[in-house]
C-alpha cells in the first residue's frame, strides 16, 4: 500500500509585528504608508486592517493611495470588519493573523486596529504566550492629532488618553496650527500621561520655517528614517506585560497544584472553516445597510451596486449636515466619476480613483449622550442640540436613494 505524504503545518518564528493605533480620525492610515514606502523590493509584508464597522472600505482607502497595487508591491492585506478584533474575544485576532502568516508568507506584519479599540485590550493578547515564538513584537507606533488634542472632549477623553498611554512611540500630527507653548503643553500632558514614550513630529509645512539649518527634502528623509527605525525597536510596553503575564501565570500554578487533582481538563475547541467563511461573505446582497452603536458612537454603512450613481455635490452637502459627525468615508460612484471620501472634522479629502465592485460608505456619529434623555430635553423644549443627537436611518435610506441618478 502506498502511503500518502502527510503535509506538515508550518511553523513561523520571530515575525516581525507593529501595531500602529490611534484613536477615531487620528491618522493611522497616513503613517502606515509612509511605514509602507519604507519596504525594501524584495521583502514580503502583510498588513491586517481592523475596521470599526461592518463594511470594509480602510484596504479600498489604503490601496487607492498607492502607486501600484499591492500584489505588484508584495504586499498582502487582510479586512476584519464587524466590530474590535480586540473584543470578547481572541478568536477573530488569532484567527486573522493565522491566516495571513499561513497564506502568504510575510517577512513582517503590520497590525491597524480600529480607533475605537482599546490598545490595552490588544496589547494583553498580543502579550500571550502563543504568539511569544510566532510574533516578535516591536514598537507599538500610535498616531496622535494635534487639532483633536486642542478640543477638550478628545483631550479629557479616557479612550483618547489610553493611546497614549499604551504607546511605545507616539507620531504627532497636524500640529501646524500650534504655537509654541501650545506644543510645550501637549508634550507635557503627554508625559503626565506616559513618561517613557518617544515623541516623533512629522513634517509640517511650516517644518522648514521653524528649522533653519535643514531643506525640506532633508527633513521628509529625517522623518522617514526615524519613522523606519521604530520598525526593529522592541516594544517595552509588550514586554512589560509579558512579564506580569508570566508573573501571573505563577501564581495560578501555585493554586492549581494546591487543589490536586480535582479540576477536570476541559476541550478546546476551534471554529471550523466553513464558519468563517461564512462570515467573509456576509453583507453580499446588494443593497445593504446596517445600524449599531458601539461605545458612544452611533456606526451606519451602506453597499450599492455598482451601477448606482450618486449626484457628488448633493452626497457631499448631505453627509456634511449629518449630525455630530466624527468620521465619513467611502468609495462611491458618483457623477463624477468613482470617488474616494475620507472626512474627519479636520480635513475632508475626496480623490478621483479606479472603477470598484460596489460602492461603499461609512459614517460614525458621536452621540449626545443616552437617546431617552435627549429626547426629554427634546420634548422639554426645543433644543437644538438634543435634536442633532436623535437620527432617523430610514429617512437616511431614502435620502440617500434620492440621489441615485
Amino acid at each position: 500500500m502506498m502511503s500518502i505524504p502527510v503535509k506538515k503545518p508550518m511553523i513561523f518564528q520571530n515575525i516581525p509585528c507593529t501595531l500602529v493605533t490611534g484613536f477615531l480620525g487620528a491618522g493611522k492610515t497616513t503613517v502606515i504608508n509612509q511605514l509602507l514606502t519604507t519596504k525594501p523590493n524584495n521583502e514580503r509584508w502583510a498588513l491586517l486592517i481592523n475596521e470599526f464597522g461592518r463594511i470594509g472600505i480602510d484596504g479600498a482607502l489604503l490601496a487607492s493611495s498607492q502607486d501600484s497595487g499591492f500584489e505588484q508591491e508584495n504586499i498582502a492585506i487582510r479586512e476584519v470588519s464587524g466590530g474590535c478584533i480586540c473584543c470578547t474575544s481572541q478568536l477573530p485576532l488569532q484567527i486573522a493573523i493565522s491566516r495571513l502568516l499561513s497564506d502568504h508568507h510575510p517577512q513582517r506584519l503590520l497590525i491597524e486596529p480600529t480607533g475605537l479599540a482599546h490598545p490595552r485590550e490588544l496589547i494583553l493578547q498580543l502579550s500571550a504566550p502563543h504568539w511569544q515564538t510566532a510574533l516578535k513584537m516591536n514598537a507599538v507606533i500610535t498616531v496622535l492629532s494635534g487639532e483633536q488634542w486642542q478640543q477638550t472632549k478628545y483631550r479629557d477623553h479616557d479612550g483618547f488618553q489610553a493611546h497614549v498611554r499604551d504607546a511605545d512611540v507616539l507620531v504627532i500630527n497636524r500640529y501646524a496650527q500650534l504655537d509654541v507653548s501650545e506644543k510645550q503643553a501637549l508634550v507635557e500632558w503627554i508625559t503626565k500621561l506616559n513618561s517613557q514614550v518617544k515623541i516623533i513630529w512629522t513634517v509640517s509645512r511650516l517644518a522648514s520655517a521653524e528649522t533653519t539649518d535643514l531643506s525640506d527634502g532633508q527633513l521628509t528623509d529625517a522623518y522617514s528614517a526615524t519613522l523606519k527605525d521604530q520598525l526593529n525597536k522592541p516594544s517595552y510596553i509588550i514586554l512589560n506585560q509579558r512579564k506580569v503575564n508570566i508573573a501571573h501565570s505563577q501564581k495560578s500554578m501555585i493554586g492549581l497544584r494546591s487543589q490536586g487533582n480535582s479540576l477536570a481538563a476541559m476541550p478546546v475547541s476551534s471554529p471550523s472553516t466553513d464558519e468563517h467563511e461564512a462570515q467573509d461573505n456576509i453583507n453580499n446582497d446588494l443593497p445593504y445597510r446596517y445600524h449599531e452603536e458601539q461605545q458612544d458612537f452611533q456606526l451606519a454603512g451602506w453597499r450599492l451596486p455598482a451601477y448606482y450613481v450618486l449626484n457628488a455635490d448633493d452626497l457631499q452637502n448631505w453627509l456634511l449636515a449629518l449630525p455630530n459627525w466624527e468620521r465619513i468615508k467611502g468609495v462611491v460612484h458618483t457623477s463624477d466619476g468613482w470617488m474616494q471620501i475620507n472626512f474627519n472634522p479636520g480635513s475632508l479629502t475626496t480623490k478621483t480613483i479606479d472603477p470598484q465592485t460596489d460602492s461603499r460608505l461609512e459614517i460614525i456619529l458621536q452621540s449626545d449622550g443616552d437617546v431617552d434623555t435627549a429626547i426629554e430635553k427634546t420634548e422639554s423644549k426645543n433644543d437644538a442640540e438634543a435634536l442633532s443627537s436623535l437620527i432617523n436611518w430610514e429617512d437616511c435610506d431614502r435620502e440617500l436613494m434620492a440621489m441615485v441618478i
